[in-house]
């Protein structure tokens, strides 16, 4: 076979565990493997790795699939003379520990646990999509059940919402682990590796960790998608699969608390099996109508379903149709609901650098001068609600200053209004639908005084592109559409079309993969003359191309700064 420079290969053993991961049709859907084909085309960088290994030929076979699978490869295989200075961690624990230390991964064998995860995912990629949702727990409660109900070791916060549940859980979890506590978080969907997914000590899981839980549940599974099927339930879906792997490696850390995000809805989703004290509602708006049903009543119906007997509610504002549901749903419950906007409250919001500050007042206190790492109102609001969130599941005390402080200061939430570079500011966001969009073009003319800024876009077949352009049009001066891989993914003739017609025919470019669309932007941003800092790009429409854009810029810094 011969490779794309006309030389002679060897046949990669590896390839169909490649094929497998990403489907004979040249992709599995990409919101579950957002695998970075456009960006490692462009940008192919021969990652040289550690002669350590004793076989080099199937060391490049490893690398290969592992690339193909979309799995990073650690840095320290990029650069052998720092992985000799490199520290092993596991999960961002003992980070103190010496290179000596007798259960650190060497270089070696992180390689390999870090394809055995491909393998894992591959594997797990072939049970139905997570985006396809079937109205009974009754397959995910049969694992958990034969796994003796790990999720109940551990006291849980749980998110439904529509808009805001990653960046609200992350706070959340960036808090509770300032007050001293192990947190292990379960979020989706992932940006770069399915270790995102579950993280523990606010750090994916390790691979190790993330291999021994799959141990752990895969034959437990198996018996329960034997037994379901028998019944005509079938197997467990991709996601139910992910949440029972999470649980159990929660128990196995062991973890103190759990912050734990609905993958889809709420009333039917595999996480709802939690004996959760607290959950948070964050903003409802239309998504997903498919399954989750075309009126806002109907959505709020389904997150509703989280809701707990007895539990405090964490409400974020909602539209009245919405709000009304969840107040019914409370008091059926005998749940207490506290409300944004009526219980806590964010004033006195001013911008700052690197983020904003404000005042906030709860249920327990109010907080004066409270520092936030992130951009937009919207964050605001999801910091208020992951406070309130974690006061509650402290008997309702309030939070010191020094847990406040240290917990917002640490809090992050890649692919949510993320600054990736400048000259000019280069911003990136998983906006994918009309209410994620208007948030973020809110943010964006809050925190930047731009004169001038030129968008980069893409999205999923499935998703509302006219209202979400719509969203964006009073911001952009220009915007660049771009394929993405996938079967959901737009056609990318019907993406342009629809971008002409909301931002006109001149004013709407197409490009072929995200470096050229990057570089086109930057190239009509500088049309004009404008100062550096007066011009931004705002590459959003999708987690994929998110994901993708993080690699692509990440790397183009450190290749920039490696030549001056």
């Amino acid at each position: 076979m011969q490779s794309q420079d006309g030389q002679e290969r060897q046949v990669n053993p590896y390839e169909e565990i490649a094929k497998n991961a990403h489907g004979e049709s040249g992709g599995i859907d990409p919101e579950l493997l957002p695998y970075l084909v456009e960006a490692d085309r462009q940008e192919r960088i021969d990652l040289p790795i550690s002669d350590n290994l004793a076989d080099q030929q199937d060391s490049e076979r490893l690398r290969a699939a592992l690339q193909a699978g979309g799995i990073v490869l650690p840095e320290e295989l990029a650069d052998p003379e720092a992985a000799k200075d490199e520290e092993n961690t596991d999960n961002g624990r003992d980070s103190s520990a010496p290179e000596t230390a007798p259960d650190s991964p060497t270089s070696d064998e992180s390689l390999r646990a870090d394809f055995e995860v491909a393998q894992v995912y591959a594997q797990i990629l072939n049970r139905r999509p997570e985006h396809n949702i079937s109205p009974t727990k009754a397959r995910i409660e049969r694992a958990l059940d034969y796994l003796s109900d790990p999720q109940l070791s551990y006291p849980s916060l749980h998110i439904a919402g529509t808009n805001g549940k990653t960046s609200t859980a992350r706070i959340a979890d960036s808090l509770l682990s300032a007050q001293g506590l192990r947190v292990g978080r379960f979020t989706s969907p992932h940006l770069l590796s399915v270790r995102e997914r579950i993280s523990i000590d606010g750090e994916p899981i390790s691979p190790q960790a993330f291999l021994q839980a799959n141990q752990d549940v895969e034959p437990i599974i198996a018996l329960a998608d034997k037994e379901g099927e028998s019944i005509g339930q079938g197997r467990l879906s991709f996601f139910e699969y992910l949440t029972a792997l999470a649980f159990q490696a929660f128990a196995s850390a062991p973890i103190d608390v759990g912050v734990i995000e609905v993958g889809m809805g709420g009333r039917w989703d595999s996480t709802n099996v939690l004996d959760s004290p607290v959950q948070v509602i964050c903003p409802i708006s239309f998504d997903h109508e498919k399954w989750l049903g075309d009126t806002l009543a109907q959505i709020a119906q389904e997150k509703a379903g989280i809701i707990r007997p007895g539990a405090t509610v964490i409400c974020a504002p909602q539209a009245d149709e919405a709000l009304q549901v969840i107040r019914q749903a409370c008091q059926e419950k005998g749940a207490t609901l506290r409300l944004y906007g009526e219980d806590l409250l964010v004033s006195e919001q001013k911008m700052a650098v690197g983020g904003q500050v404000f005042t906030l007042t709860t249920p327990a206190a109010t907080y004066q001068d409270v520092y936030l790492p992130l951009f937009g109102s919207h964050q605001a609001v999801n910091a208020a609600l992951a406070i309130s969130a974690v006061e509650a599941l402290g008997a309702g005390k309030a939070l010191s200053e020094e847990v406040l402080a240290a917990g917002l200061d640490a809090a992050r939430s890649p692919g949510r209004l993320e600054v990736l570079g400048g000259s000019p500011t280069v911003i990136v966001d998983a906006a994918h639908n009309p209410a994620g969009a208007a948030a973020l073009r809110a943010g964006i003319e809050d925190a930047f005084g731009f004169q001038k800024v030129v968008g980069v876009f893409s999205a999923m077949g499935d998703k509302n592109v006219e209202g979400i352009l719509a969203e964006m049009e009073p911001l952009l001066d220009a915007v660049v559409t771009l394929p993405m891989e996938g079967e959901r993914a737009m056609e990318p003739v019907e993406l342009a079309k629809i971008a002409g017609e909301v931002f006109g025919v001149e004013q709407t470019f197409a490009a072929p993969n995200l470096l050229d669309a990057v570089d086109q932007a930057v190239s009509l941003t500088e049309e004009g003359n404008l100062p550096a800092d007066a011009v931004g790009i705002v590459i959003f429409g999708s987690v994929v191309l998110a994901g993708q854009a993080r690699q692509l810029l990440s790397s183009r810094i450190k290749s920039e700064n490696a030549s001056h």
